[in-house]
């Protein structure tokens, strides 16, 4: 009678350059299977150079790759049909002045975005005819709406994005996040896609 294998890919896994995966470290596994040990050590692909960042492990090469040492196995897919492993690099050394570079780029950027809507909307002219409205008197800088606006519009951002340097304000995820999020499941369904593809045509007659 053959022992069931249950297993849940990771999506996601970081390993290093050269390094011989092994079915542990894509995979969560459960069996009441008395050689579990050995069959997490199962060596399923070995990481190249022509790799590069990422290899995608898709479930029916790791099914053949564990069928072919463990012949009496009956494995069982839960979750994720395929596995990406992103191959880390050499990490660099933060460079202070090319960080200092961005955020000045960004600041400026964000600071003629924010003054160009403005202009776009009348945003003084909104402001003069409150002024007027509220107190009945003609003003060109109405300094009483113009600093609380002022305020409110960065305090407003910082809760939008749910940030403060690497403190949330809450579990919800920011807009930001969500957008990346949406970019990387795009990116690992290409990734997929284009990996089952190449994987076709090679064995095509």
């Amino acid at each position: 009678m053959s022992s069931i294998v249950y297993l849940r890919l990771k999506k996601h896994v970081h390993l290093r350059p050269m390094q011989q995966i092994r079915l542990a470290d894509i995979a969560y596994i459960s069996t009441m299977a008395p050689n579990k040990m050995k069959l997490a050590e199962t060596n399923l692909y070995q990481i190249t150079k022509q790799d590069k960042q990422a290899v995608v492990l898709d479930s029916f090469q790791i099914i053949e790759q564990i069928h072919a040492q463990f012949p009496d196995l009956e494995i069982q897919l839960v979750g994720p049909t395929y596995t990406i492993v992103n191959v880390e690099k050499k990490k660099h050394k933060h460079s202070i002045l090319l960080a200092s570079f961005v955020w000045i780029l960004l600041f400026i950027g964000t600071a003629m975005t924010i003054m160009n809507f403005h202009y776009d909307v009348s945003m003084l002219e909104v402001q003069q005819k409150l002024h007027f409205l509220f107190t009945g008197r003609q003003s060109d800088h109405p300094l009483w709406i113009q600093i609380p606006y002022s305020f409110g519009l960065g305090i407003g951002m910082l809760l939008f994005f749910n940030h403060w340097f690497k403190k949330r304000f809450n579990e919800e995820p920011s807009p930001l996040e969500i957008e990346l999020f949406q970019y990387q499941q795009s990116m690992d369904e290409y990734m997929s896609y284009h990996e089952n593809a190449l994987h076709d045509k090679k064995h095509l007659p």
